[in-house]
């Protein structure tokens, strides 16, 4: 059997500041003279990133308005972890139920009392009694609702929680999995040149996502069955991607060998995931790549032979959001799943994500239509079909 992504449903905060405006914030914290405020606008520029969303207002104030940082020249004292954590949690549940009620109501035959199984995700945020508690609460989920927390895995932790969706969908059919990725990177603005942290600075937004997984596809529409996953690791970039708590803030390693170890990764994990099933990659016709960065998506492109046209989802998703880590290739599925048709029914969608390890994550999956088994599933095809793949750093 299988079990089927239903739905996506997303959230963002209500602060949409302009790339550049942001950049000027960040010159300004960083006391950068004329020449540095250039050369951080540049990079800005380049980021393929148009605007971002934020739970905090002040990246699009000057100083003297701030409601978060210090209204003082440095920022100083510059908020600490649990100033931090305290605007996640206040900020994290309203924004988890917007991407939740977004989800649930494309399905209007699932109720929230039928969910058995809540998977929350995060690397961005964490507390006890946490999100997963109070979102059975302000959802009205059943109290008896089995609980799972994803945290501190970065950007492939989405698939993860897939993977915990449908093990549970396996184990128990009647299983319907609702998985929430919620990440506020924003709060974790580090006050530093070094170029990881003004690169970091320059990628990440914030943003929610939900998607609900079960047994059978849905009435209606498009689904994904999550058919197969594969799990590598680059030990030589254990410290090209990394994620640490600091006294202010929790500080992102994104170095600039990233790009290059996923391009001479990535070829191999996908030889590696599609040995033994009905499709190559030359038979792949339509893409939707995560961003983890301009850089990325322009690896890749060279890697599996790519186009800008076959990345347009990830650039999409790019300039509208920046990266918002685990929630990032759930954006980009949604986007995905507004293109398909009945026509598309059977046909594999090949999805990667990367993150700190350096982890190499990567998923098949099958367009379903309606509730009828798509002619053409991949278990039954004698053949390749064309395909999509998903990228996600």
């Amino acid at each position: 059997m299988s079990s089927y992504l239903c739905a996506i449903g997303t959230a963002n905060p209500p602060h949409r500041i302009p790339q550049l405006q942001i950049a000027d914030f960040m010159a300004s914290a960083l006391q950068l003279d004329p020449a540095g405020t250039r050369k951080l606008r540049a990079l800005y520029r380049v980021s393929g990133i148009g605007q971002r969303y934020t739970v905090l207002p002040d990246y699009g104030r000057a100083t003297g308005s701030f409601e978060f940082f210090p209204n003082t020249v440095g920022l100083e004292p510059f908020p600490s972890v649990g100033q931090r954590m305290a605007e996640y949690r206040r900020h994290a549940l309203p924004l988890s139920v917007q991407a939740v009620q977004g989800c649930l109501q494309q399905l209007p035959e699932v109720s929230v009392t039928s969910i058995t199984h809540l998977i929350t995700v995060s690397c961005t945020g964490m507390y006890a009694p946490g999100l997963d508690i109070e979102l059975v609460a302000a959802l009205g989920l059943p109290s008896h609702v089995q609980r799972t927390c994803v945290n501190f895995m970065g950007c492939y932790a989405a698939v993860n929680a897939l993977k915990l969706a449908d093990a549970f969908c396996r184990a128990t059919p009647e299983a319907r999995v609702l998985v929430v990725c919620t990440e506020l990177c924003t709060l974790h603005f580090q006050k530093s040149t070094e170029e990881d942290h003004l690169v970091s600075n320059a990628l990440f937004g914030d943003g929610s996502a939900a998607v609900l997984v079960q047994g059978r596809p849905r009435e209606q529409g498009p689904s994904l069955a999550l058919t197969a996953f594969h799990c590598g690791l680059e030990p030589d970039g254990h410290a090209d991607m990394a994620w640490h708590i600091s006294n202010f803030g929790f500080e992102m390693t994104l170095s600039s060998y990233v790009p290059r170890m996923i391009q001479q990764g990535i070829g191999r994990l996908t030889a590696t995931l599609l040995a033994e099933l009905p499709v190559e990659l030359a038979d792949i016709r339509a893409f939707a790549i995560h961003p983890g960065g301009r850089k990325i998506l322009e690896s890749i492109e060279q890697a599996l032979g790519l186009t800008t046209h076959d990345n347009r989802f990830a650039y999409q998703v790019l300039r509208d959001y920046g990266n918002m880590s685990s929630a990032t290739v759930l954006f980009v599925l949604q986007e995905l799943l507004h293109t398909l048709t009945a026509a598309d029914a059977g046909a594999p969608v090949l999805s990667f994500a990367f993150g700190p390890g350096l982890t190499l994550e990567a998923m098949l999956l099958t367009v379903a239509w309606g509730e009828e088994t798509p002619a053409r599933h991949l278990h039954h095809v004698a053949q390749p079909v064309p395909a999509t793949v998903v990228v996600s750093a």
